[in-house]
């Protein structure tokens, strides 16, 4: 059963009080850490609660300490260490320890596992199968071509029917993440009501052999028996930036910029197969980020040429979001109403892009874009096919709507500056993958499994957003570390 939980506001009278003894001793101890502790005595853990308590049996020995074993995971990732070293580190400084809100004896490394146990349930017990290779064909740039073309569709389809991802064993983690930490950045603003949100895979590599231990008798190494496996759900993918192969999992995350604040925040993070393609993962995390944050307006929606197909436009087109999606340079740019260049604008009869001139009735469902002609306005000069063509004083006339060509004519045009402003927040995903892997050390720590894995990409996730939100209040000072723990401001 779960035990005595501290509540938030408990949990901030200990620790304020605990702290501000020790630093009338000696300050230099708790300024050493004021930023982690800072980040601690802010993360509300109340709502985790709510999502705890189904975890356990209501009867039976009772499981204490969780929310202070949450937050020692948390200051774990932030300042840097693998659990073990971190159990290490947190028995010999009493500092952490109050910091986290622990009192008497610390929990040993099984209580730790044991939540990462019950939040997320995936049973990865150690496989025997048989060994696959590491493949030997590369693909340079470019990413593994999808396994089965027409699934992206399929899937599109069938979430339009009503159909909800939702079986997951990472759900409530992401349940988690969204209540205890990404709630509280959207309150303070960090993440704006209407959010333009990115989304972008990554590779990472599990601490696992992709070789397997020889359970056999064979003095052959490269025998072909059945071995044993520590991570079975680990597989080979392709490392487009790197250009190499990889044995883990490739990991989709959506991220949001915030131009006021100047911050990139992480706001669904996702393991998924290594070989799954990112026109896959998108349009499955779109459906779950949806039914993740009911009340959060998706303004447009991100991403690189990898989701540039008929299907995600479809998608998009039906919630009213805006696609930003770079074009696939193999992709065809053929429409049936018209010829068009690759930023989606018709061409006209002497082959120079028309002119955009705005939206024509705005308050139907599906408003035309009207084009003129680029001659009359002084785009170009008059050329043979002119003579051809109209001879009004206004020039030629051409109107699309989306629903002519979802991907050459998107509702914000592809040449516009909004839409390469809105192009430019992409690397708001590239920068989030970047913090979670290198950063908070997702990528040094070679853990085994998709569960662990998920865990501390999620607790990574934790971290950022805490640094957005101690930042945000000191800025506004509505958070003073010197005063609250009672250290002269010189110190």
């Amino acid at each position: 059963m779960l035990g005595s939980w501290k509540p938030h506001a408990e949990y901030q009278q200990h620790v304020t009080a605990a702290l501000s003894l020790v630093a009338k001793m000696s300050p230099w101890p708790v300024l050493e850490h004021r930023l982690s502790i800072s980040k601690l005595y802010i993360l509300n853990l109340d709502p985790l609660k709510i999502l705890l308590e189904p975890l356990y049996s209501p009867t039976g020995r009772p499981s204490n300490q969780q929310p202070e074993i949450f937050r020692s995971l948390v200051l774990m990732n932030g300042l840097g260490y693998s659990l073990d070293k971190w159990l290490a580190k947190l028995s010999l400084n009493p500092v952490l320890q109050l910091a986290c809100g622990f009192a008497g004896k610390l929990p040993g490394v099984a209580s730790y596992y044991d939540l990462i146990n019950r939040i997320v349930k995936l049973d990865e017990k150690p496989a025997v199968k048989s060994k696959k290779r590491k493949p030997k064909k590369k693909h340079g740039k470019e990413k593994m071509p999808p396994r089965n073309p027409g699934i992206v569709l399929k899937i599109v389809n069938s979430i339009l029917k009503g159909r909800r991802l939702d079986c997951r064993p990472e759900r409530l983690l992401q349940e988690i993440f969204a209540k205890v930490c990404v709630q509280p950045s959207i309150a303070l603003g960090l993440v704006p009501s209407a959010a333009s949100i990115s989304g972008d895979g990554t590779c990472l590599a599990t601490g696992a052999s992709a070789y397997g231990k020889k359970i056999c008798g064979c003095a052959e190494f490269q025998c072909g028996c059945p071995r044993r496996f520590s991570d079975p759900n680990a597989a080979w993918g392709w490392d487009s930036h790197n250009e190499r192969w990889f044995y883990g999992y490739m990991g989709y995350f959506i991220s949001t910029h915030n131009p006021a604040e100047k911050i990139d925040l992480p706001l669904y993070l996702r393991l998924v197969d290594a070989k799954r393609h990112d026109s896959v993962s998108a349009v499955v995390a779109l459906a779950e980020f949806r039914d993740l944050y009911p009340n959060l307006k998706i303004d447009s929606f991100i991403s690189d040429s990898a989701s540039d197909n008929y299907a995600t436009y479809k998608l998009l087109g039906r919630w009213d979001v805006s696609a930003v999606i770079a074009l696939n340079s193999k992709g065809s740019l053929s429409c049936p109403q018209c010829a068009a260049d690759k930023n989606g604008r018709p061409l006209c009869p002497g082959g120079n892009p028309m002119v955009n001139w705005g939206l024509c009735d705005k308050n139907k469902e599906s408003p035309r874009r009207k084009w003129r002609c680029p001659r009359a306005l002084g785009k170009c000069e008059a050329g043979e096919a002119c003579s051809s063509c109209s001879d009004s004083a206004y020039g030629k006339v051409f109107y699309t709507r989306p629903d002519d060509d979802l991907r050459l004519f998107t509702k914000i045009p592809r040449d516009s500056p909004l839409f390469k402003q809105k192009m430019k927040e992409r690397t708001a995903a590239e920068r989030v993958n970047n913090r979670i892997l290198h950063h908070y050390g997702i990528e040094r720590s070679k853990a085994r499994g998709k569960k662990r894995n998920s865990f501390f990409v999620t607790i990574a996730g934790f971290n950022i957003h805490l640094d957005a939100q101690i930042n945000k209040l000191i800025s506004e000072s509505l958070f003073d570390f010197h005063a609250l723990f009672g250290i002269p401001a010189a110190a």
